[in-house]
């Protein structure tokens, strides 16, 4: 009898497999057929402004979202929360007569900040172009995409937001355009959210989540965003890290000094924050910050044994990056991944450079970035950076210091803490994650890579906490996006592989 149910599950398994690969093949022949129409539409999308703080050109972004999902057939509206002005995300939801589960598919549409000098000659960061290769690597500038142009899937689209995030969104719709198009039933609901704020850490998707919550309820929220594994298969992601942002600035004297003339007396700010932070960590990487690993909760076992089966990509990433070795060298990037980091940003005093000058400054800056795992609770892990501080015999003031307090204290900081969120995770072996990692096998051959949590930052928690729903990350591009950076791109052959992806998750019972 046990025989013959785990016979079933077999064919029923192969069944599903052989169904969802017709299924994928039948969705790549439709985006083969219209790739430069589809083409067309994104880098339009991406010639409009996307950074987060641009309050105006966020608002066109987010317009343009809700055409493109009425040219899909889609309902849009536009949702916000209590604080008046605020970014709004952009919803829609498609109901399946007799279905009894909705699966959501979120995006994000705002992008980071950009420096058009940093970029490479030829490049601006909204006039996307077509490229060979990364440019670091020797690849070349094609140029802008001409309509009805010739497409090589190896090449790349460069531009701000290619990969992060407005890769998930074009995805994401034209998954489900495809599958109308290709005559696929759908069995689930399917609901659509694009965020505006998510670079500046989604300060009000709470509020839009609580004004919203029953016109978002799902089985579970599938997050389109981040690059699959550097070996470039598939990968499905159970969990994100936390995030929060510290400020320091340590202070000197009121003016700046004479090098020479207040050399070896008046203190040096600059010194004095190289010295703190270096009292952060050791020589290995290890954060020696008191309780900054305690709150951990450890990988289950099958988490570990997904672990221990991703591959390791680490002796690729070193010869490409130039990085002889990591910070940790008994480490594996993925188990760094799974704990807590105490990165430093960026450090500021006075200038370098052309416009140095032999002077003591009179402050220095630093931006801590806190990711967190599972456990970690982003106050309390910023209270324990804190402490660390006053034990080194500083003085912690919110604003700039007094006549008073510069008399009082021979150290004094200003610690600003930003907005920050917990991490998430989600079980490996719920019956809706197999699902999904069911559909997502059927589209390739090679196995998928399984990670119990990526390395970057989503507010992913609030869908559990406000909405009750589970969370999988399926990230769709490449690994070498200079996602947050100049240059950033996206492979197109990814592009289209990323809609195969999630029209096979749309499809799921």
């Amino acid at each position: 009898m046990t025989k013959d149910i785990f016979k079933g599950l077999a064919l029923l398994l192969f069944v599903s497999c052989v169904s969802g690969s017709l299924q994928a093949q039948t969705v790549a022949k439709h985006l083969k057929s219209n790739d430069k129409q589809l083409l067309e539409e994104y880098v339009q999308f991406l010639a409009i402004p996307n950074v987060s703080t641009d309050t105006v050109n966020i608002r066109r972004n987010a317009d343009f979202i809700v055409e493109m999902m009425k040219r899909k057939g889609i309902e849009a509206e536009l949702l916000s929360g209590i604080t008046a002005g605020v970014t709004p995300a952009v919803f829609g939801e498609i109901k399946t007569p007799g279905a009894t589960k909705s699966i959501g598919f979120y995006a994000h549409y705002d992008g980071q900040p950009v420096n058009p000098k940093q970029w490479h000659e030829g490049l601006k960061p909204f006039e996307p172009v077509l490229i060979t290769a990364p440019l670091e690597n020797g690849g070349k500038i094609i140029g802008p995409y001409k309509k009805g142009g010739e497409i090589n899937q190896e090449w790349r689209i460069s531009g701000r937001g290619a990969a992060d995030d407005k890769a998930g969104v074009m995805a994401i719709l034209n998954a489900y355009d495809a599958l109308v198009k290709t005559g696929r039933k759908l069995n689930v609901n399917i609901k659509f959210l694009f965020e505006g704020e998510e670079e500046v850490g989604s300060i009000h998707l709470d509020e839009i989540f609580k004004r919203n919550k029953q016109k978002l309820q799902a089985d579970c929220w599938v997050i389109i965003d981040g690059p699959r594994h550097v070996s470039g298969r598939k990968t499905i992601v159970y969990g994100v890290r936390g995030d929060v942002n510290m400020a320091l600035t340590v202070y000197g004297a009121k003016r700046p000094l004479h090098s020479g003339n207040y050399g070896n007396w008046a203190p040096n700010p600059a010194l004095k924050l190289a010295h703190l932070l270096s009292s952060m960590k050791d020589e290995n990487g290890k954060v020696l910050i008191n309780g900054f690993y305690d709150d951990i909760i450890p990988l289950t076992a099958s988490e570990k044994k997904a672990l221990s089966q991703i591959p390791d990509q680490d002796a690729l990433l070193k010869k490409e990056l130039g990085v002889h070795t990591p910070e940790s060298p008994d480490r594996s990037l993925i188990e760094g991944i799974m704990l807590p980091t105490l990165n430093i940003n960026g450090m500021q005093s006075a200038n370098v450079g052309p416009l140095a000058s032999n002077v003591i400054p009179t402050k220095a800056e630093a931006m801590l970035d806190l990711r967190l795992v599972k456990g970690n609770d982003y106050k309390n892990q910023a209270e324990k950076v804190i402490a660390h501080i006053k034990g080194e015999g500083y003085h912690v003031i919110n604003g700039e210091p007094t006549e008073e307090e510069r008399s009082k204290y021979p150290n004094l900081i200003r610690i600003e803490l930003k907005h920050g969120y917990n991490a998430q995770r989600t079980p490996m072996d719920l019956p809706i994650a197999q699902s999904i990692q069911t559909a997502v096998q059927s589209t390739t051959k090679e196995p998928l890579v399984l990670i119990p949590s990526m390395g970057g930052s989503l507010p992913l928690y609030l869908f559990e906490e406000i909405l009750g729903s589970k969370v999988i990350a399926v990230p769709i591009v490449n690994y070498d996006n200079n996602q947050h950076a100049e240059n950033e791109n996206v492979k197109i052959n990814y592009l289209w592989e990323g809609i195969e992806t999630i029209a096979a998750i749309m499809q799921i019972r």
